[in-house]
């Protein structure tokens, strides 16, 4: 009989946020995006992990952080598989899934170089589309360009 240990046991944070189901291909432009590579707070994470759910997974675990809409809104467009899960001394606080808005404001750059937005203090706002892959895809409301999930520049 084969009684080895299959699973590996990660720290617990005491307070924090526990973002799950992330697409496996998108742990590090998530990461990227909340620029945790500069953080001061512990932060642990994995990719290609399994998930009944959804074959392959990341996972990020941030110390003392919690994240406003305009963030969640940033993980939602990245991830749209994602979990986000607070904790608050040891025990699960809240846990959404996020959903992906229906338009934004001020949190990526519009990609076309002549965009009002690009050469002027407007801020960007674009309608947030799904193409019939499924992909997602955002409409800026000044140009009407659209740009798509690996063009999005996040400020």
């Amino acid at each position: 009989m084969n009684n080895k240990r299959k699973e590996l046991i990660v720290s617990a944070i005491s307070n924090g946020t526990v973002i799950d189901h992330i697409p496996a291909e998108n742990v590090y432009q998530v990461f990227k995006m909340l620029k945790l590579d500069k953080t001061s707070h512990q932060v642990y994470f994995g990719t290609n992990l399994e998930s009944k759910k959804y074959g392959r997974k990341g996972i990020i675990k941030i110390s003392d952080t919690y994240f406003q809409d305009e963030v969640i809104n940033k993980i939602a467009l990245v991830a749209p598989t994602a979990t986000l899960i607070e904790i608050r001394d040891y025990e699960v606080y809240s846990k959404v899934s996020v959903s992906i808005p229906t338009s934004i404001e001020g949190i990526v750059k519009c990609f076309n170089p002549n965009c009002v937005t690009n050469k002027e203090e407007v801020t960007t706002k674009f309608e947030v589309l799904t193409d019939e892959t499924g992909k997602l895809k955002l409409a800026c409301h000044y140009c009407e360009k659209i740009t798509n999930k690996n063009n999005m520049v996040f400020f």
